[in-house]
């Protein structure tokens, strides 16, 4: 969902709150600030630029994109400047922003400190990513298993390991697998309700935390949904009330959220020393919407 200005800011705020907390309640080294990487998964949210290295028309590698990015370049990814991701990779004390792990002129080395294997058109359902043939969640889990073993190479076993049990890992992904996938396609609509397809996809939100835990992932940000029945193509193709928000898009999404929330809870009392920390971005989304006035 392509978010304005104001909503960045408050998306970035609370994925701040949310890493404060999984820093703090992981018990570890990190809550003393010693993060030593950024490992992202996810859609055009956060995508660094991976598209531009494969074949597919969603690509965001020209103006205005990057027209705010230091020196004004579209470098893939989908804003006018940096993402969320990048912020928080400053915050934390790492460099200003996150590389793509598909470009080919970063080293290991600077992957080492941070890395976006999102795709911007993808979902947590593969078919998703078909239909816009872009990096499914099942590719991006394959980079990370083949990141580690570049790391183990490259800094060698105990320094990688390292990295990658402090590591911040975020995901922000799922609003496509409804706006390009389940509303648009026929399948997934032959086989589920709105609520079961949220369902499934929470469900695959989960497998993929196990994936990246089983891989020696510890510390876990995973961002809900924003009202993506309001963003511009929702209001265009609402047919009942054209130009504003449909409601049952926005309630899939709170169904969503609130399936991804339990899964996260359960996830947490199952992966021993894992912090899984649910983003909430919903609700102030919402309320830019509602009243966009108040907030610039």
């Amino acid at each position: 969902m392509k978010m304005f200005p104001s909503q960045r800011v408050s998306h970035l705020l609370l994925l701040l709150l949310a890493v404060h907390y999984a820093l703090l309640s992981s018990g570890t080294a990190a809550a003393a600030g010693k993060v030593p990487a950024i490992i992202v998964f996810g859609d055009s949210t956060v995508d660094a630029g991976n598209n531009n290295y494969i074949p597919t028309i969603i690509k965001g590698d020209f103006p205005p994109y990057g027209c705010d990015f230091d020196g004004g370049v579209a470098t893939g990814r989908f804003s006018n400047g940096r993402l969320v991701t990048d912020f928080v990779s400053e915050a934390l004390g790492l460099p200003s922003s996150v590389p793509a792990y598909l470009d080919p002129s970063c080293t290991v080395d600077q992957l080492a400190m941070g890395v976006s294997f999102a795709s911007g058109g993808t979902g947590l359902d593969d078919l998703t990513a078909e239909s816009a043939s872009v990096i499914p969640m099942s590719q991006q889990l394959e980079y990370f298993k083949e990141y580690k073993e570049k790391l183990k190479i490259a800094e060698g076993e105990s320094m990688a390991n390292e990295i990658i049990a402090e590591a911040l890992y975020v995901f922000s992904i799922g609003t496509n697998d409804f706006i390009l996938n389940y509303f648009v396609l026929p399948l997934r609509r032959a086989q589920y309700t709105p609520p079961e397809y949220a369902t499934y996809l929470a469900g695959l939100a989960g497998d993929a935390v196990r994936a990246i835990y089983d891989l020696g992932a510890r510390k876990i940000v995973f961002t809900g949904l924003g009202p993506f029945g309001c963003v511009p193509s929702a209001r265009t193709l609402n047919h009942d009330e054209p130009g504003e928000c449909n409601e049952e898009h926005n309630e899939v999404a709170m169904r969503f959220n609130a399936e991804l929330q339990a899964a996260l809870r359960k996830l947490n009392g199952e992966l021993a020393g894992a912090q899984v920390v649910y983003a909430e971005t919903y609700s102030i989304a919402s309320a830019i919407v509602a009243n966009p006035e108040a907030y610039g």
